[in-house]
């Protein structure tokens, strides 16, 4: 049987519409969003199916909206998921869906991740403000290259900037303050890189930009219950499985500073045998990512009623 990966998409995958059908279709579903409603103190849910979309795009709403939608997709195919899709290998989410891989394995309660979640977006909000920054994706560069240019841009600006994202072979996205970024893009373009993009983001996720809110979220993530997971999560700061609670933890606050490692949390799981990536959520992000990485792994996504039509199909 093959071995079968589930993977839980971050920030940005956001768009208003998604869990709607789902929600419509699957009672699992339903109880999600109920729950979410229930636990947020407004209607989560509307603001998911019906935005409207800059409220939904809010930092301190989408992690929330995006962790519900996905563990709503992800209990609707455990409902009706095929015997070859029953029992993953592994777990692995991209940024903020590392809380949804998370849950899905058992390591962190919805009502507890919710809160988790919420408590993260609005930190991250708040360290923006404190610490105003961007970030840019850069394509056509290697690792080594890019790294190369953050760190002359450092030591030219005397600011922050680093690779935030190893998304995929020649595609990684930066972030840091908007002076030392700034002089980033241009080095990068100097460099050969074959395009640079800044992001629409006034927030300089996984930088050092964030160090000033981590006590307070190292806090909420010692308060918040966790157990160990019953599916391999595979920690986006290693590459490699959360084995532990206290690990769990650590990696929680370190991935506020930390680079999302995805090209190395792929590769683990393509070199412990892994063919079969299951994207649970609105998009498919994380499926374009893994077709740079290996074109030869198969790739579903599962985020509305045509997705599980065609994966039972199948």
């Amino acid at each position: 049987m093959a071995r079968v990966a589930y993977l839980f998409p971050g920030q940005g995958s956001q768009g208003v519409g998604m869990g709607r059908e789902l929600y419509e279709a699957y009672p699992v579903a339903r109880d999600v969003f109920d729950e979410a409603d229930r636990i947020m103190g407004f209607s989560l849910s509307s603001l998911c199916f019906e935005g409207p979309e800059e409220t939904l795009t809010d930092t301190g709403n989408a992690q929330p909206a995006i962790f519900a939608t996905s563990l709503a997709c992800w209990r609707v195919l455990e409902s009706v998921a095929p015997e070859a899709f029953a029992s993953p290998s592994f777990m692995a989410g991209h940024s903020l869906g590392e809380y949804s891989a998370l849950a899905a394995a058992g390591a962190l309660d919805l009502a507890d991740g919710l809160q988790l979640v919420c408590e993260r977006g609005r930190l991250m909000k708040l360290a923006g403000q404190r610490n105003p920054g961007g970030m840019a994706a850069v394509l056509g560069l290697d690792d080594a290259a890019l790294d190369e240019v953050c760190h002359q841009a450092r030591d030219e600006t005397g600011g922050v900037v680093q690779a935030a994202n190893y998304n995929a072979p020649g595609q990684i996205v930066i972030s840091g303050d908007s002076v030392a970024l700034a002089r980033a893009m241009a080095l990068a373009d100097e460099a050969g890189a074959r395009r640079v993009v800044q992001l629409a983001v006034s927030i300089g996720s996984h930088s050092p930009l964030m160090a000033n809110i981590a006590d307070d979220f190292r806090r909420a993530v010692e308060s918040t219950p966790l157990h160990e997971p019953g599916v391999p999560v595979i920690a986006n700061v290693t590459g490699r499985p959360l084995a532990s609670v206290p690990a769990i933890r650590e990696e929680m606050v370190r991935q506020l500073t930390s680079p999302v490692r995805w090209v190395a949390s792929m590769q683990h799981a393509l070199d412990e045998g892994v063919t079969t990536f299951v994207e649970l959520g609105h998009g498919q992000v994380l499926a374009g990512l893994l077709k740079r990485i290996d074109r030869s792994a198969r790739r579903v996504n599962v985020g509305d009623v045509a997705d599980l039509q065609k994966l039972l199909k199948d």
